[in-house]
């Protein structure tokens, strides 16, 4: 059997593959030379030869033809070629390639230069193509963008991010014109521009209000591969104020529907809450032109205006009431009298359970000018001091209040509060142990108050207001049918102030929710309290079954996310220590009352000695009781030191013990 006869039966046998599809895939093994045959000249016929060795080197080919006869079918089980030539094919089959017509073009010499591609080579085609256009678009968009804005910035790039994002944004935001709602407990968001700092470094803007209770957050973030996106965080509250917004704006719709509250013998309340530098002190005090500030302008000041305006009305004027104000602070647990020197302050409780702070100062008042002067006293005493976030943070919590008075008795009472900047809750791990009780002391204070405006919103039966001194002090203004909250969450728009941001709006969110939650709160939490290495010292200062320590484990027992084992460790710690603190301040004053009396005694004594027959037996037995009572209250007062040092050497240990994970500033 010939060549020819074998391939026809393996052409028969074989199916069609496409070499279009073969070429593509194996480029080697498409042929060297592409000649292209002539409809007039026929291509001259292959040797046999040539034949022989195509078929030595190539394996699978196949080729349309004719049906073949019966035997050669079985023949082909015998001889079977790796690869013949289409038109080698045709030669063998009709004895001359002067047969094939050109009409016929699938019948052709190797890569004709039109030869058909498959549809899998188009699509990869396609692709590349569509890729290179997006690219060349991309890149003209890129440039676009360079020209619009300032590309030696460094956070461009963010900055073209979030222009894209707002511009597909609908702004409606609060006016004048709007409503106001009247609700017990009002949560609202202030936004101040860009200071002059944040635009010499060029700074970004990163808060977006887009309508008058929605704020949004875009946090830059990096992924693993370093390319940068945002993540776009949305908040809803009361009422949003963005950086156009003026202190009588927010006025109006904050604090002034508290004022009519006091009049009818309730008790209203303004907090002022945020990182050091986001607009508290403006917002509450007035505004700043330079480090001059103008009170007329601040909240404490709009609020006297319309409590005096008020009290102008006829139904107001026949009850005869006077208008009373007290500025006081709040520092590192201890309250003290801005209105007197920064007096040092005693809070207790009396038999009715009320709590009074003694020896605080009220300061009767007749005009808005006559609490203007007030601010103004108070606010240059006022106790500030530097952190990682601002070279100067207000460390306390600045109290104004305005007291209604009517025949000595209280009618109503409204507090404006300027909150610590809440940056210093996360320094409770500090190598410093001021700033450590500092940071303890806002932290805590925080998180109760917290917990009594969420009291306050569901008519809780008990209100954890022993938990700090801050909730202690208002805590006539968490309790009662008739009282009203309101929170200003102030907010810096810098990206480098976005974790404070993020953390305070985050605050005012959990404080809004759960006025909102119809769920109790704490089912199903396990009990985090942990033995503590003071507890040896309960018995002898009497402090395992004070007030203050149940509502300290009911606040962190509420507080779990944010509240860890250790750092309740290191709040109980603190707390009992100061506790002894005021302890053993309190008997040394009273030994020191003591030792006047001795000194008295001890002189008549040695006066007693100066006479010639003076009786030494008296002499003697009265020197010697004096020495013995003083030995006596001494010994105590040292046994007392004693287990106050051993306190703070175990309020450092409990300090130590939260520095591996900082706490989250609230």
């Amino acid at each position: 059997m010939n060549t020819g006869q074998s391939y026809f039966i393996i052409h028969f046998l074989v199916p069609d593959i496409d070499l279009e599809s073969v070429f593509a895939l194996n480029p080697d093994l498409a042929p060297d030379e592409e000649i292209e045959p002539s409809p007039e000249t026929p291509p001259p016929p292959t040797p046999s030869i040539k034949t022989n060795k195509i078929v030595k080197n190539r394996r699978t080919v196949a080729a349309k033809n004719e049906t073949p006869a019966k035997d050669n079918r079985v023949a082909s089980t015998r001889s079977r070629p790796s690869q013949v030539p289409e038109h080698s094919s045709a030669t063998h089959q009709n004895g001359s390639a002067s047969d094939i017509s050109p009409a016929q073009p699938g019948k052709k010499d190797f890569a004709p230069p039109s030869r058909r591609k498959s549809n899998c080579v188009k699509e990869v085609e396609k692709l590349q193509e569509k890729r290179e256009k997006r690219r060349i678009q991309q890149q003209e968009m890129r440039e676009k963008r360079a020209q619009d804005v300032d590309s030696t910035n460094p956070n461009w790039e963010i900055m073209c991010m979030i222009r894209e994002f707002r511009s597909s944004l609908d702004y409606r935001p609060l006016t004048a014109a709007d409503p106001i709602d009247e609700q017990r407990i009002c949560v609202c968001v202030r936004k101040r521009p860009l200071n002059k700092k944040e635009n010499a470094i060029r700074d970004l803007d990163v808060i977006t209000i887009p309508s008058k209770d929605v704020v949004m957050v875009h946090e830059p973030k990096q992924k693993v591969d370093l390319t940068k996106y945002l993540e776009n965080q949305t908040f809803r509250f009361d009422y949003a104020f963005d950086e156009t917004a003026t202190n009588e704006m927010v006025y109006r719709f904050t604090a002034r529907p508290l004022v009519e509250t006091i009049f009818d013998r309730g008790m209203a309340t303004c907090f002022a809450y945020g990182q050091t530098g986001s607009g508290k002190t403006h917002t509450m005090g007035g505004d700043f032109t330079g480090k001059n500030q103008d009170c007329s302008k601040g909240i404490y000041a709009l609020a006297a205006r319309d409590v005096f305006l008020m009290l102008k009305k006829p139904n107001y004027r026949k009850i005869e009431l006077q208008v009373f104000a007290t500025f006081f602070e709040i520092y590192s647990g201890k309250v003290f009298d801005l209105l007197n020197r920064k007096a040092k302050l005693r809070v207790l409780e009396d038999g009715k359970q009320q709590v009074q702070v003694v020896g605080l100062s009220e300061r009767d008042v007749k005009c808005t000018e006559d609490v203007l002067k007030l601010i103004e006293a108070g606010n240059s005493c006022r106790t500030s001091g530097q952190t990682s976030a601002n070279a100067h943070s207000s460390r306390s919590h600045a109290v104004f209040q305005i007291i209604l008075r009517r025949k000595g008795k209280m009618h109503g009472k409204f507090s404006l509060i300027d909150l610590a900047g809440n940056e210093r809750g996360a320094d409770t791990s500090s190598a410093d142990r001021q700033t450590r009780l500092e940071g303890a002391e806002i932290n805590k204070s925080l998180l109760a108050l917290k917990e009594c405006i969420r009291a306050l919103g569901r008519n809780k039966p008990h209100t954890p207001f022993r938990a700090s001194k801050l909730t202690q002090v208002l805590r006539d203004s968490f309790i009662g049918e008739n009282s009203r909250t309101c929170m200003i969450a102030t907010i810096s728009p810098g990206m480098g102030s976005c974790e404070n941001t993020l953390n305070t709006l985050r605050y005012a969110n959990r404080v809004k929710e759960l006025i909102v939650d119809q769920n109790g709160p704490g089912e199903g939490r396990a009990n985090i309290l942990v033995p503590n290495q003071l507890d040896a010292l309960e018995a002898q200062w009497g402090l395992g079954s004070s007030p203050q320590r149940d509502d300290l484990k009911l606040l962190c027992e509420q507080n779990e996310e944010e509240v860890s084992p250790q750092l309740f460790t290191f709040h109980e710690a603190v707390s009992q220590m100061v506790e002894m603190e005021e302890q053993v301040v309190e008997e040394h004053r009273a030994i020191f009352q003591e030792s006047i009396r001795w000194l008295e005694d001890e002189k008549a004594l040695l006066e007693m000695t100066e006479e010639v027959d003076y009786d030494v037996d008296a002499y003697s037995t009265q020197l010697e009781a004096i020495l013995d009572q003083k030995v006596e209250i001494l010994t105590e007062l040292r046994d007392k030191v004693k287990a106050f040092r051993t306190a703070l050497q175990e309020e450092e240990q409990a300090s130590k013990q939260i520095n591996p994970k900082r706490p989250r500033a609230i």
